[in-house]
């Protein structure tokens, strides 16, 4: 990659995809050029979707695109924020997998008969004593072990996570505002910190909500009404997880929000309430940490 960054000129721009190495692709290139656009995929398919479809073909729309203006860029964070992002995806994909395999156990429970746990976490000191009582086969009990014993190793990786966290926060004063929203805690304010970068990057709260992923999909041909469908999902997976979490929890916190929690739930349900109360978090945090 050096060696090909050599042979290009210093006023030369760089256009690339982004993927999983692009960042470090960029880091690479950047010493060699004037400049390196990382650009969306997924808006350059719906700009230029092409029937044939090779390297050298889309090379050529990217550089087209790029010259004419109508490519679309992504933001390129800086190492902090980079690290970051690392570690809230690391720790996204810890707790889902976590909770995958406690989705096991209660589906070997459930495979057998056995009634629902008594204590409040299946998982806690006295849930495990009432687990490992229950009548189960002997290959089904290993398996119940076996799994307990990954979930107290996640555990163990999780904490050591959300300490690497908590140090690169605990200073910056952007998640100490948000630490004051309810239902958000240090590690979704970092996340979110993250996700969001250089907040001067949004005009608005509403233009982070729609970042995020959390604003519904429109559809309207001429003056006909508008419909609205599901949210649109775009952005950072585990950013909007985050924000879906700290919504639960600021529903069992009483208060406003947990009023409009309520009041939403009673005309659409549990699920649209959470995602409806994670984009008013949203736009909490977006006037908390200075847009308008």
């Amino acid at each position: 990659m050096e060696g090909f960054g050599r042979g290009l000129r210093s006023t030369d721009e760089v256009v690339i995809e982004a993927t999983g190495n692009c960042m470090a692709v960029s880091r690479v290139l950047s010493p060699f050029v004037a400049r390196v656009v990382i650009a969306n995929p997924l808006q350059v398919k719906a700009i230029a979707h092409a029937h044939v479809k090779t390297d050298k073909i889309d090379a050529g729309t990217l550089a087209s695109l790029h010259a004419a203006g109508y490519l679309p860029e992504i933001w390129t964070p800086d190492a902090a924020t980079e690290r970051m992002r690392r570690l809230a995806a690391r720790r996204f994909q810890i707790v889902r997998h976590r909770t995958r395999i406690k989705n096991e156990v209660h589906a070997i429970l459930h495979a057998h008969l056995i009634p629902r746990c008594p204590h409040a976490d299946l998982f806690s000191t006295v849930g495990r004593g009432w687990l490992l009582r229950q009548p189960v086969p002997a290959d089904e009990r290993d398996a119940i072990e076996r799994h307990i014993r990954e979930i107290d190793r996640l555990t163990e990786d999780l904490a050591v996570i959300d300490k690497e966290i908590a140090s690169d926060a605990l200073d910056d004063d952007a998640i100490a505002r948000l630490l004051t929203i309810t239902g958000i805690n240090l590690t979704v304010a970092a996340g979110i910190m993250a996700a969001i970068g250089d907040i001067n990057r949004f005009s608005s709260p509403q233009k982070l909500v729609s970042y995020f992923g959390l604003n519904p999909r429109v559809r309207q041909s001429g003056l006909g009404a508008a419909h609205h469908g599901r949210i649109s999902k775009a952005g950072r997976s585990h950013a909007r997880a985050m924000l879906v979490e700290a919504a639960w929890a600021a529903a069992k916190t009483p208060g406003p929000l947990h009023a409009f929690f309520v009041r939403i739930r009673a005309k659409r349900g549990h699920q649209v309430a959470a995602v409806a109360l994670a984009r008013k978090l949203t736009v909490n945090a977006g006037t908390y940490v200075g847009l308008r």
